[in-house]
């Protein structure tokens, strides 16, 4: 069983920045795929990133250039660096992380659909 526990959602004005955490329990991260997916009220899950086993990434349109992924080894944790953050930004948050896998070993490139997910932490950009 994997246990995602995000952190460090908050508010903040445009151009500002936050740090999420995604902290995995049960397993290593670069045993399963993960990835990062929002929603914002009234609008459909989005996919924001997936991080592949070998830690390449892929990221969506809307957030390339500004969102990057870092690791923490031995904490077992990865970060969700937002940067030049937009009101179009505003959303739940989630990590997401699933064990199976598309041929050739690469992860599915939808994290909406992963199997496990954490609670979610809420991101607000004002403008």
């Amino acid at each position: 069983q994997v246990q995602l526990v995000e952190s460090g959602g908050g508010s903040v004005q445009a151009g500002g920045s936050l740090r999420l955490s995604c902290t995995i329990y049960g397993y290593s991260y670069r045993s399963v795929c993960m990835g990062w997916f929002r929603q914002a009220p009234g609008k459909e899950r989005e996919g924001v990133v997936v991080i592949e086993r070998d830690g390449s990434t892929n990221y969506a349109d809307s957030v390339k250039g500004r969102f990057t992924i870092s690791e923490d080894n031995a904490k077992n944790t990865l970060y969700l660096q937002m940067n030049s953050l937009k009101p179009e930004d505003t959303a739940m948050y989630y990590c997401a992380a699933d064990f199976r896998m598309r041929r050739g070993g690469y992860c599915y490139t939808n994290p909406t659909e992963y199997k496990y997910r954490g609670q979610g932490t809420q991101v607000t950009v004002s403008s």
